[in-house]
């Protein structure tokens, strides 16, 4: 049977700030991508949500993003590649030794908001992204959109990757997302979310915005934490994957 990965981004709330039921999420996931201070997070959140994973026997991945707080990550910044350079090594770092300190070990890695839109698009921002990590550790899995800069990047670099699935977000084409403000950008209806799920791992296309279905290979599907319904989508993505045929377990490591 096919096995089909489940991630989302956790560790997004910092100081005594939460966003998202981290602890009811992680029990139905299979890998956790943490924030890592850009975003979000902060050293205590961080220690938190490895150590939720831990009990839970979660994988743990960075979650790098631009130090945007008050625009959670969603805002483009201008930065030099040299900037983006030194930004993804410092957030990789700083999970890294939480991680150590709490006896756990980094499996993947992925980009958040308005840094991963960028990766996805610009060839030379993913380049210097993916060399950055690789730099740090080679041995990282890259959970990206395919069909993206990011996800090619990745593969001429020689990281493993994996094929993640945002489904209850809209794609304009393959391997672009839908602008948030655009029309069906955004899928709040878990019933929806649950048939999208089955649909694109059952035939192996994605239904794009235009209704056009296109190719589309998934190792993994996302749950937005930050989404209001969270769980509901979560139990619904689960759902999704049995319909297709699949089971859920932890990417081939």
């Amino acid at each position: 049977m096919r096995q089909i990965d489940v991630n989302s981004d956790l560790g997004e709330g910092f100081g005594p700030y939460r966003i998202a039921p981290d602890a009811e999420l992680m029990p139905l996931i299979t890998s956790a991508n943490i924030a890592c201070g850009g975003h979000a997070g902060d050293p205590e959140v961080m220690c938190e949500t490895i150590d939720l994973a831990a009990e839970n026997s979660v994988r743990i991945g960075a979650h790098i993003g631009f130090p945007d707080r008050a625009g959670f990550g969603r805002r483009p910044m201008p930065m030099t590649h040299r900037e983006l350079e030194l930004m993804t090594v410092t957030q990789l770092g700083a999970l890294q030794g939480v991680a150590r300190l709490r006896g756990r070990t980094l499996t993947h890695f992925n980009f958040h908001g308005a840094l991963g839109n960028l990766s996805f698009a610009d060839a030379d921002v993913a380049k210097t992204l993916l060399r950055a990590v690789k730099a740090v550790d080679p041995a990282l899995t890259f959970i990206g959109l395919p069909d993206t800069e990011a996800t090619r990047a990745a593969e001429a670099l020689g990281l493993p990757v994996i094929r993640s699935f945002l489904a209850d977000r809209g794609y304009s084409a393959p391997g672009r997302l839908a602008p948030r403000g655009a029309e069906g950008a955004l899928i709040h209806d878990p019933e929806a979310v649950r048939e999208r799920v089955a649909e694109t791992l059952a035939t192996g296309m994605l239904r794009l915005t235009t209704g056009e279905m296109v190719p589309m290979e998934v190792d993994s599907v996302l749950v937005h934490s930050d989404t209001p319904s969270a769980l509901e989508l979560a139990h619904a993505i689960r759902a999704g994957i049995a319909d297709s045929g699949c089971s859920i377990a932890p990417y081939a490591a």
